[in-house]
């Protein structure tokens, strides 16, 4: 069974930070998401959405050694842009979900941090 935590909602300042993970996570990869999560360990709402842009990064980190992989039997050119797609959207909203306040849960997410 999916276990879902309650987390109480975030402050303004927790609410900045999150999208800034978000933002950061899209230009940046997964250093923003690391280097909060390793400093914000106080904050449950921001330690949380560390993890899941973390998760994410690391996702999609792995979709794009996929398709360095499968380039060379050419069906990685069509994984690329697809990964990259999903990057964007995924980022975007999660930066929407942070600027309302509301914890973001990706689907497409393998959960290696819980």
């Amino acid at each position: 069974m999916n276990e879902i935590e309650i987390i109480p909602a975030p402050s303004r300042e927790s609410q900045n930070i999150i999208l800034l993970i978000w933002l950061g996570t899209f230009f940046f990869g997964f250093i923003p998401s690391l280097i909060i999560y390793l400093v914000k360990q106080d904050d449950a709402a921001v330690t949380d959405q560390a993890k899941e842009a973390l998760n994410w990064s690391i996702t999609t980190l792995l979709g794009y050694a996929a398709g360095g992989i499968l380039t060379f039997v050419l069906i990685g050119f069509l994984i690329f842009p697809v990964v990259a797609v999903c990057h964007f959207i995924f980022c975007i909203l999660g930066a929407i979900n942070a600027s309302k306040a509301q914890p973001y849960r990706l689907p497409f997410n393998i959960r290696l941090l819980k």
